[in-house]
Parts: structure tokens; C-alpha cells; sequence
């Protein structure tokens, strides 16, 4: 017998030690979107950074009578939520430069010349965020407006999509473009009547200017990452999809990973532009689902951006009609791309955002199907944002998902039509047609081209409206997703687009204990106020990150 009873003691023991290990919230209206509904609960248990049970306070308490007691005070708990198209660096990076977001051409240029006060010598003047869409005339800005201000260093700055930068004559000078430069394929140099640079460039005649922007080195890129993690957690994300990272950026991950110094989950996507990039696929997967760092897909950008008119269309711009936009590789570079991509089991994420473009992609995904099964891989479509009617239902053949932006819509909803007309806008920006299909979409804010805000996305997608309000009654509503498919895109279906939803994307037993406190309930509150909720605290499987 007393072998018997050494056990039990030691069994007991054992028992108590998990009990008084795990950690028990209560206080809170909490609610996950899992696969087969919305669940609400009011507490939650977890243990070793793992969830082990989320559901009613009485009946926790009952089954875990040990654990620690953390009362949230009646706030807002949600699954951490997850960024499934961010651009990390660059939301690092921007801190430390000009941020031109909803300023007028006035206000652009004023912020400009107070910028320019602190530069060093030989400094140059970065900066991101102009949109000429908000601007009287809605004409693209000219390197002339940037060299009245008689700011010696050279200055660029990107377009708010990223798909265009503006520049004044020292940078051109520095970059050696002038009236003789030609513009490369998949990209622009606009010019004036006199076939001078006017100093704005398109797509990939950008990297003829950036090259000659000294480049941050690895330790820089490094700081640049922890900014952007510590700004992600602010605002309630434990995951982030960064989309297209370069071979110094991989080494900067891959040494922060090394360092413990990831404090979120990141899934970054390889570059097709990496000068390595057959070496890179072919050293495979990078970490695990469950690792803080995990990489196993690749980003392709197909085309350019609506706002720049870089967008490939199938017909041309309702506002210009001689332009049809830019694919920024020939069609059979892009078949030859995604074949490299997937002989080395990576998913495939390719930014498509005109018809013409979201057409030739689902086509060469056709293609790859036909010869093998690549469902498994769960191949994206990032930003799918305007596709002819009849391409839509393609993505549930194909068994894509449609990685979409809900504050592009509110962003572009002023502009989308004078570039599309209205008949065009029927496939556009048409989450709820993909979501009733039965397409998941991972939601994103394509950040820093938006605010990385997750709420701002939310709210958008619920409300087709801006955070002013506008429209009253929502831009094209009969697109705007529940609360619910909302939230889901934001969590579960996010995670699910990075081979993540067995470990992150809600709060069911055995997944890591991710999750976000706010001040406000945002499913019993005017979905117009969603934008202005607050994050309280940040929780990382079962550790405090963040505190407001």
C-alpha cells in the first residue's frame, strides 16, 4: 500500500503545483471568433503561456480553485489581434522620418521645410505619406514646388501606397536622372512637355533614385524592427505578416529571433527581389508555427497602386483614359516566380490590385493547379482589390485567400470611382461577396500606407466609413463585413494565413494565451466609435508586453 499512497502524494502534488501555476482572469466581456461561431466568456485560464480554458468565472473557479486571480477591472478581452499585410521596417523606419499622412499641399510643404531645420549636413530628408488625391486639382506634385523651398539636401519622399515617390532636383542630380535617363519596365518617369524629370517617379523607377540613399546598415535595421514591435503591441497586435523583406531584413529577424528579442509573432514573406532569393527558398522554412518568428511564403507585387494609376487594369482608367497601369514583371517572370516559389514548398502571396493583374495571377495559379495540388500551401491574393465579377468565385476553386485592407476602402473610397467609374466598382473592395462565397480574408492595414492601428480596420470594415463619419451611411455598404467577420479577420483567419490557427487566432485550449485588453466593448457600443477604443494591456502567451 504504501507505494500506492507515495503515488497519490506525488500525483496530488503535482496537481496542486499546476493549480498554483496557472493564472486565472476574470472580470472581463470576452469574446473569439473560433470556426464554428462567436463565443463569449468572462474568464480565461492559462498556464505556461498556454491557454487551458476560457469560459464562465464560477465554473473556472470551481476547476482551477488554486490559481492566480487577475480581476481586468470589466474591460474588453480579445484574441491578440494579428496585421496579415504590414510593412514593419518601414513602420520603424518612419518613426525616425516625415510623416505627410492627410496633409494638403500646403501643409505638405510647410512640414517639409520645418523637417529640413534639424537635418545634419549631407543629411537626406526622407519621409512618406503625400497623397495629391486630397489636394486641389488632384495633380501630381513636381520636383519645382520642392526646390522653391531652397532646402539644400536632397529630398524624397514616398507616395502614401508606396508605389510613387516625389523628388527635388538634388536628389534627381544625385541619382544621375535627368531628361536622358529612361524609364525602366514596370516603371515611370514622369516628365514634363519639355521631356524633363518632373521629379516624380512610379514603381520601379523608384530604385533608380533609392540606390543612391545610403542604405541603413544591420544593427539600424535591427532598431528599426524592435520600434515597430513596441508600436505593434501599443496597439493590441501580437502578430504581424510583414510583406516583402529583403536578405539583410531576413538577417536582422533571424538574429533578433536568435536574441529572444521578438516579443510578438512575426511571419515575414521573402522577397521575389532578393538577389539570393533560389539560395534563400532553397534553405526551406524558416522556425515553426508555434516559434516567434516563421517563415515559409514569398511576396510578388504583380502591379502598382490605384492612387498612382500604377494599378494594371483590363481597361483604361476612367480618369486617363491612354494609361492601363504597370505590371512590374512580364507575365512569364511571374509564372516562372511562383513556380521557383512552390518546387520549394512556399506559399505564394502576390500584391495584385488591378483586374488585369488579379486576372493573370489567378490564371497562373490555374495553371499550377492543374498540374498539382497547391491547396495545401494556401496560396494569397494580397489586396485583391478590384477584380472583374466573374474572377471572384475563382478564389473558392482555387481555395485562396484573399488578404484585404478594410481602411483602403475608406482611404480610396474618394478616388476609386474617378479611376474606375462607377460600373467597374462592382468587384471592387467586395469583402462581403468574398466572405459569403465562402473565402477567408486575413485582414490587414497594409501599415505604414495606413494607420497600424487594427481598430481603425476594424471600424472600416463594419462601417464602410472613414473615421470622420464619411459617408453617413457607408461607402458602398452592401460590402461591409459583420463585427464578427471582422473580428475573425483579424484573428483566426489571419492566423489561418500563415499555417498558424492550431497555436494563435483565439483562445481555445492548447493555443498560446495571446490576447488584448481594451477600455471599451466594442460589440456594445455605436460600431462608429470603434476607431477611438483604446488598448489597455497586451498579453503574450500569458506575460504582460504592453501596459497604457
Amino acid at each position: 500500500m504504501q507505494p500506492i499512497r507515495t503515488l497519490a502524494l506525488l500525483l496530488f502534488s503535482l496537481a496542486t503545483l499546476c493549480a498554483q501555476a496557472a493564472t486565472l482572469v476574470h472580470n472581463f466581456d470576452g469574446y473569439q471568433a473560433t470556426e464554428e461561431s462567436l463565443e463569449k466568456f468572462n474568464a480565461l485560464v492559462f498556464e505556461r503561456g498556454k491557454v487551458l480554458a476560457s469560459g464562465d468565472y464560477a465554473d473556472l473557479l470551481q476547476r482551477y480553485p488554486q490559481a492566480e486571480k487577475i480581476d481586468a477591472g470589466g474591460r474588453t478581452l480579445l484574441p491578440g489581434l494579428i496585421d496579415a499585410h504590414g510593412h514593419v521596417l518601414g513602420l520603424g523606419r518612419l518613426q525616425q522620418q516625415l510623416e505627410l499622412r492627410d496633409l494638403d499641399l500646403t501643409q505638405t510643404l510647410q512640414a517639409i521645410e520645418r523637417f529640413s531645420e534639424n537635418l545634419d549636413p549631407d543629411q537626406w530628408l526622407l519621409g512618406r505619406g503625400w497623397n495629391q488625391v486630397l489636394w486641389p486639382g488632384k495633380q501630381f506634385p513636381t520636383r519645382i514646388q520642392l526646390d522653391a523651398l531652397q532646402i539644400d539636401a536632397p529630398i524624397w519622399l514616398r507616395r502614401i501606397d508606396g508605389h510613387a515617390g516625389w523628388a527635388n532636383s538634388a536628389a534627381l542630380k544625385r541619382a544621375g536622372i535627368d531628361r536622358n535617363t529612361k524609364s525602366p519596365d514596370g516603371g515611370e518617369i514622369l516628365r514634363g512637355k519639355n521631356g524633363e524629370p518632373t521629379g516624380v517617379l512610379i514603381d520601379n523607377a523608384m530604385a533608380l533614385l533609392e540606390q543612391a540613399i545610403p542604405a541603413p546598415n544591420l544593427q539600424q535595421d535591427k532598431e528599426s524592427l524592435r520600434t515597430a514591435f513596441n508600436l505593434a503591441l501599443s496597439l493590441g497586435l501580437t502578430g504581424v505578416h510583414d510583406a516583402g523583406i529583403d536578405a539583410q531584413t531576413l538577417r536582422a529577424y533571424r538574429q533578433l529571433a536568435d536574441e529572444k528579442a521578438i516579443p510578438l509573432r512575426a511571419y515575414p514573406m521573402v522577397s521575389v527581389d532578393n538577389d539570393n532569393l533560389a539560395e534563400t527558398l532553397g534553405a526551406g522554412h524558416i522556425g515553426s508555427p508555434a516559434e516567434r518568428l516563421y517563415v515559409r511564403s514569398i511576396k510578388l507585387s504583380a502591379d502598382g497602386a490605384l492612387g498612382s494609376r500604377g494599378a494594371a487594369l483590363l481597361e483604361p482608367y476612367h480618369d486617363a483614359p491612354g494609361e492601363k497601369g504597370l505590371l512590374l514583371y512580364p507575365e512569364s517572370k511571374i509564372l516562372s516566380l511562383l513556380k521557383l516559389a512552390i518546387e520549394n514548398d512556399f506559399q505564394v502571396n502576390v500584391h495584385a490590385i488591378g483586374d488585369r493583374a488579379n486576372h493573370i495571377v489567378l490564371d497562373h495559379l490555374q495553371s499550377l493547379q492543374e498540374k498539382n495540388d497547391q491547396k495545401p500551401l494556401r496560396h494569397r491574393v494580397e489586396h485583391a482589390q478590384v477584380l472583374t465579377p466573374k474572377d471572384i468565385p475563382r478564389f473558392v476553386e482555387l481555395d485562396l485567400i484573399a488578404s484585404m485592407q478594410p481602411t483602403h476602402a475608406t482611404s480610396d473610397k474618394n478616388m476609386a470611382g474617378d479611376r474606375l467609374g462607377e460600373k467597374r466598382l462592382a468587384g471592387a473592395y467586395a469583402w462581403r461577396t468574398f466572405l459569403q462565397q465562402g473565402t477567408r480574408i486575413a485582414g490587414g492595414s497594409d501599415f505604414p500606407v495606413e494607420p497600424a492601428n487594427p481598430l481603425f480596420g476594424i471600424h472600416a470594415a463594419v462601417t464602410r466609413r472613414d473615421r470622420a463619419g464619411v459617408p453617413s451611411k457607408g461607402w458602398r455598404v452592401d460590402e461591409a463585413m459583420t463585427l464578427e467577420q471582422a473580428l475573425r479577420a483579424f484573428t483566426l483567419d489571419a492566423a489561418y494565413a500563415s499555417h498558424q490557427e492550431k497555436v494563435i487566432g483565439s483562445l481555445e485550449p492548447g493555443k498560446f494565451a495571446d490576447f488584448i485588453l481594451l477600455d471599451r466593448d466594442i460589440f456594445a457600443m455605436d460600431s462608429q466609435e470603434i476607431w477611438k477604443v483604446q488598448v489597455m494591456e497586451t498579453w503574450v502567451e500569458g506575460e504582460k508586453v504592453y501596459v497604457r
